[in-house]
C-alpha cells in the first residue's frame, strides 16, 4: 500500500488517524471529518497536564519571554503533540477543537495528507537551492498568476519573501523605488509585521515600546471601523467620512502629508479587531491612489486563500491592487514563504540589478511544492465557497446569541473570518477587554482554542480551517454560548 502512495499522486493518500488509509475520492463535503481526530473535544488532564508542565519548565529555561508567550497567565497553555484537520492534541492526550488555525494559516486543515504527500515527494528530490529555480517554483508562479484577483489575473510578476513581514518590507522598498517618494500611509488598527519598516506601519504601540525609532515617514489615518467610527457617524449615512478625511490630506498642505509613495491597507483588518469595512472603502482608496499617482498596496496576508469566502478579500470591492502581499495560508502551515505580486508593468520598470529583495530561503523548493498542492486542494474542494456557507451559519448563530447577551456589542465577518466584540454596555460600547482572558481560558479548559484581537483586546476572532465540519462547529458554538453566559455574570 505504501508503495502505491508514492506512485499514484493525489488520487490516494495516507492519513495516520487511527492508522487508516483513505482514498482521496472519499474526502468530500460529507466526510471531511476523516481529516480530524474523531474524539475532539476530549480533556483527560486539566491543561496544562503533567507532561506539558514538565516540558514547559524547559521552555522557561531556554526561551526568551516574548509578549505573546503562551506561558504568561492567564493565557491558555499546553504543549501540542499533533494536529489533524480542525483538531489538535497535546502531549497529555487532551484533544481540542481548533478555531484559530495557526492564525489563519492552516486553511486546508492541519497536517493535510495531500500537502504532506507533496512535502515528502519534494524532500526526496531537493529541499533547498539558492541560486537556481526549481520546477515547483515555476509551477507555483503559474498557478498564482491563474488565480490572482481581477486585473492581476495572468498579469503579475512577483518576488518572494520568508514571511508576511518580509513581504511588507519588500513592498515598501518597491513603492519608494518606483515613486521616488518616501511616505507610506497606513491605518489605525493595522498590523503588518515586526521588521523595522513593517513594525512602523503596525499601529499598536505595545509592540514598539523600547525599540524606537523605527522607519520614519509613516502617516496614520482612520480605518473604516464602523462600529467605533472616530467621526461619530453611522454607515451608510456617513458619506464615508474616513475616506473624505484621507482625501483632505492631499488637498491641504497643512495636514502635513509629505511626498506619499503608497497606501498600505488590509482589506479586512486582522489584529485590529476582525473588522470588515464597507465594500466601497477599498475602491475609494484605490481611486485616491490613482488620482494622486501613488501605489495601492493590499495586504492579504491574513485574509488570502479562501478565508473570507472569496479567494482574496479584495475581490469584494472589485479593486486591483498595484501590489498584493500574500503569506500565512499560502503553503498550508509550512513556514517561511511569502509573495509580493504586482502588475507586470510595475516590475518591468525596474532596471536589472537596481532592485533586489534577496534572502537565502525565499521560494524554497519544499514550500513551493506544498503551496502547489495547497492551491490544488483549495480549488478542488471550492474551499472559499465552503467557508462562506459555514461562516454564514456561524454568524447567524452568533447574532442570535448577541440578541440574548448584554455583553456582545457586534458580530461581524465574512466567510470564516469572524469577530465578536465584547462590551460592558451596548449603549456606551465601553470595551470589556478584561473578560477576554476568562473567556479564552474557559473555552480552553473545555477543549476549544480561540484567540483575541482588537484595539482593546476585546474581540474574539474565529478563523478555523476551511475544512472544519458542521459537527465541530456545533460543538464549539455550544461551548461558546455557555462561556458567554458565565462571563456575563462577571460584568
Amino acid at each position: 500500500m505504501q508503495n502505491d502512495l508514492n506512485t499514484i499522486g493525489y488520487e490516494i493518500f495516507y492519513t495516520c488517524i487511527n492508522g487508516v488509509y483513505i482514498k482521496m475520492s472519499e474526502i468530500d463535503e460529507k466526510n471531511f471529518s476523516k481529516l480530524n481526530f474523531p474524539e475532539a473535544p476530549k480533556i483527560i488532564h486539566k491543561p496544562p497536564g503533567p507532561k506539558a508542565r514538565e516540558l514547559l519548565k524547559k521552555v522557561k529555561a531556554h526561551e526568551a519571554t516574548a509578549p505573546i508567550d503562551p506561558t504568561i497567565p492567564p493565557s491558555p497553555v499546553t504543549v501540542i503533540d499533533a494536529a489533524r484537520g480542525s483538531t489538535v492534541k497535546d502531549v497529555d492526550g487532551n484533544v481540542f477543537i481548533d478555531f484559530y488555525a495557526g492564525i489563519s494559516v492552516s486553511n486546508a486543515g492541519h497536517s493535510n495528507p495531500v500537502l504532506l504527500k507533496a512535502l515528502k515527494e519534494q524532500a526526496d528530490r531537493i529541499m533547498h537551492t539558492y541560486l537556481f529555480h526549481t520546477p515547483p517554483r515555476i509551477m507555483f508562479e503559474e498557478k498564482l498568476s491563474d488565480i490572482a484577483p481581477l486585473g492581476l489575473k495572468n498579469n503579475i510578476k512577483m518576488f518572494f519573501g520568508v514571511g508576511g513581514g518580509d513581504a511588507v518590507e519588500g513592498a515598501v522598498k518597491l513603492a519608494k523605488y518606483l515613486t521616488k517618494q518616501h511616505t507610506i500611509i497606513a491605518f489605525q488598527g493595522a498590523y503588518h509585521g515586526q521588521g523595522h519598516g513593517a513594525l512602523a506601519l503596525t499601529s499598536n504601540i505595545w509592540w514598539k515600546k523600547g525599540v524606537s525609532p523605527l522607519m520614519p515617514d509613516v502617516y496614520r489615518v482612520p480605518y473604516a471601523y464602523c462600529y467605533r467610527c472616530p467621526f461619530g457617524k453611522e454607515y451608510p449615512n456617513c458619506d464615508l467620512q474616513c475616506v473624505r478625511y484621507i482625501e483632505e490630506h492631499f488637498r491641504d498642505p497643512h495636514m502635513g502629508l509629505l511626498e506619499p509613495a503608497a497606501i498600505i491597507v488590509e482589506p479586512f483588518q486582522g489584529e485590529g479587531g476582525y473588522i470588515v469595512p464597507p465594500d466601497e472603502f477599498l475602491s475609494e482608496l484605490q481611486r485616491i491612489c490613482r488620482e494622486n499617482d501613488i501605489l495601492f498596496i493590499v495586504d492579504e496576508i491574513q485574509t488570502g486563500f479562501g478565508r473570507t469566502g472569496k479567494m482574496f478579500a479584495c475581490e469584494y470591492s472589485g479593486v486591483t491592487p498595484d501590489i498584493l502581499l500574500l503569506s500565512k495560508a499560502i503553503a498550508g502551515g509550512f513556514p517561511g514563504f511569502s509573495v509580493v505580486a504586482t502588475k507586470k508593468d510595475l516590475l518591468e520598470e525596474i532596471e536589472r540589478g537596481a532592485y533586489f529583495h534577496i534572502g537565502t530561503f525565499k521560494a524554497n523548493a519544499l514550500a513551493c511544492a506544498i503551496a502547489n498542492a495547497n492551491l490544488d486542494f483549495i480549488e478542488k474542494y471550492n474551499l472559499p465557497q465552503r467557508a462562506m456557507k459555514i461562516g454564514e451559519h456561524i454568524i447567524k448563530e452568533l447574532k442570535d446569541l448577541q440578541d440574548e447577551s448584554s455583553i456582545i456589542g457586534e458580530v461581524r465577518g465574512r466567510g470564516l473570518f469572524i469577530g465578536v466584540e465584547f462590551v460592558k454596555d451596548k449603549s456606551s460600547k465601553e470595551p470589556a477587554g478584561e473578560i477576554i482572558p476568562a473567556i479564552t481560558m474557559d473555552l480552553f479548559q473545555q477543549g476549544a482554542i480561540a484567540i483575541s484581537c482588537g484595539h482593546y483586546r476585546n474581540v474574539m476572532r474565529f478563523m478555523p480551517a476551511l475544512t472544519i465540519t458542521k459537527e465541530l462547529v456545533e460543538k464549539f458554538l455550544e461551548m461558546f454560548r455557555d462561556v458567554v453566559k458565565r462571563a456575563e455574570k462577571k460584568i
